[in-house]
């Protein structure tokens, strides 16, 4: 399965990946707005300020006969010092032959000395202004004109009056407060995703618990989910009790009535057999009763249909089988060994896992010459049971036959000869997976069982 169908179905995955995005999408919207922002805020104060400029410079200009007159030095010491960057100039257009035509400055600051000019200042019409930005000598500048009339001796004298500012100070303006914003907004990022993932966590934390808890259920280890949940997952919780209850109930009134069904039928079959004038026939249509009537009762107490919530451990059962295994076959002797970890879980009932192990070490025990092993693993997602002889094996012929009900691949006396159909019914019925092969390491047969875990 694909990770990223893998996140998605994770409840837990989705909510950190909204949240996350919400952070690393929101957040960079928030700065580039208030970038924006701070610089128009910021060339609206630059403008203003040469907007200042314009006015503390018409207030010491004077116009005498067409000409016009400004003190030697300006108040602001930036106007006075060669290239510092700040400039002002005045223009005047000739009113009678063309009066678009920008002329020579009519007068300049000291701090234009040096100064290329290599644009152009149109003249602006009085009382209006005009704000832009251009390059001089390579470097960007902010202009600031402003259009006025000085009246001399009853003639009006119209002059632009222009202020030129170096934004090298303005783009490290921008640039410092450009840092800092994004600076604090990672920061806040880094801040909101740890208290996402805290506040996530806490709020997740009762569905991990309810998880566990199912998990424990599901081995076998508790039979009701007993924690305090937040009243959306009480609900939940409380119904599935109640189906645990009744499933369990029903379970067991339907084991009850099977056994007394089984009860009922010994007697009568069993009276059937005593009979001495049956003829061979009857005696093998009864033998056939009974074995049909062991067969199914032992298929329908399985209680692979509940197995989500059964699991018990699976080394105490194997160990108790071989103990008794030791027991029965002293003669001849017959050594069972078994490697099963501890850890290791049925996902089921330990009646059928006792059945299932119980025919397939006993059938092994009756075919092993001295030698019989049990061992478990978990691969790939599974369990698997291993069950090997040192006996003569079974042909890959009889292999295909040995599961079917009634069927015998082997000459032993015990048994009725369904021993592994019912293994195999059983095992089918927890959706698990049985196989013959032959054994590498003691050479006889090797029957493998394959459950999910």
């Amino acid at each position: 399965m694909p990770i990223t169908r893998l996140l998605l179905n994770s409840l837990k995955a989705r909510l950190i990946l909204s949240a996350l995005l919400v952070i690393l999408v929101l957040l960079p919207i928030v700065g580039l707005a208030l970038s924006n922002a701070f610089e128009k805020q910021l060339e609206s104060s630059h403008k203003d300020r040469l907007n200042t400029y314009i006015y503390s410079i018409l207030a010491v200009t004077e116009v005498e006969n067409g000409q016009i007159f400004t003190p030697e030095t300006m108040a602001d010491d930036q106007f006075n010092l060669v290239q510092s960057g700040l400039y002002a100039l005045i223009t005047g257009i000739q009113p009678q032959s063309s009066p678009n035509k920008p002329h020579q400055p009519l007068w300049q600051s000291q701090s234009l000395i040096g100064v290329n000019l290599d644009v152009s200042f149109p003249p602006v019409p009085v009382g209006e202004s005009r704000f832009a930005s251009k390059q001089i000598e390579g470097k960007e500048h902010f202009i600031y004109s402003y259009g006025a009339s000085f009246t001399s001796e009853e003639q009006a004298v119209p002059i632009s009056l222009h202020i030129v500012q170096d934004k090298q100070g303005y783009f490290l303006q921008l640039t410092e407060f450009n840092q800092q914003l994004w600076r604090w907004l990672i920061t806040l990022t880094l801040v909101l995703i740890i208290v996402q993932l805290i506040w996530l966590g806490w709020t997740l934390k009762p569905l991990g618990r309810f998880k566990q808890e199912l998990n424990q259920v599901e081995q076998g280890e508790k039979m009701q989910l007993t924690s305090d949940y937040p009243q959306e997952l009480a609900d939940v919780a409380s119904q599935l009790n109640a189906l645990l209850n009744t499933e369990q109930n029903q379970r067991k009134r339907y084991r009850n009535a099977l056994s007394d069904l089984a009860h009922s039928l010994k007697t009568p079959l069993a009276v059937i057999q005593s009979q001495s004038d049956l003829n061979q026939s009857s005696v093998e249509q009864v033998d056939a009763i009974s074995r049909i009537i062991a067969h199914q009762l032992k298929r329908a107490q399985s209680a692979a249909g509940s197995s989500w919530h059964l699991g018990i451990k699976l080394k105490p059962v194997c160990d108790r089988l071989v103990r008794t295994l030791a027991k029965i076959y002293r003669q001849p002797d017959i050594q069972v060994t078994s490697d099963i970890a501890e850890e290791l879980i049925f996902k089921g009932d330990e009646a059928d896992l006792t059945e299932i192990l119980g025919n397939l070490l006993d059938n092994a025990c009756k075919a092993a010459h001295s030698k019989v092993k049990l061992s478990a693993s978990i691969s790939k997602g599974l369990l698997v049971i291993n069950i090997e002889d040192d006996g003569n094996g079974i042909s890959a012929e009889k292999a295909e036959q040995i599961f079917e009900r009634g069927v015998r691949a082997d000459t032993y006396q015990q048994g009725h000869g369904i021993g592994l159909a019912i293994v195999s019914d059983l095992v089918d019925s927890y959706g698990g997976k049985l196989s013959l092969t032959a054994s590498k390491s003691l050479g006889g047969a090797h029957f493998v069982c394959s459950f999910n875990s």
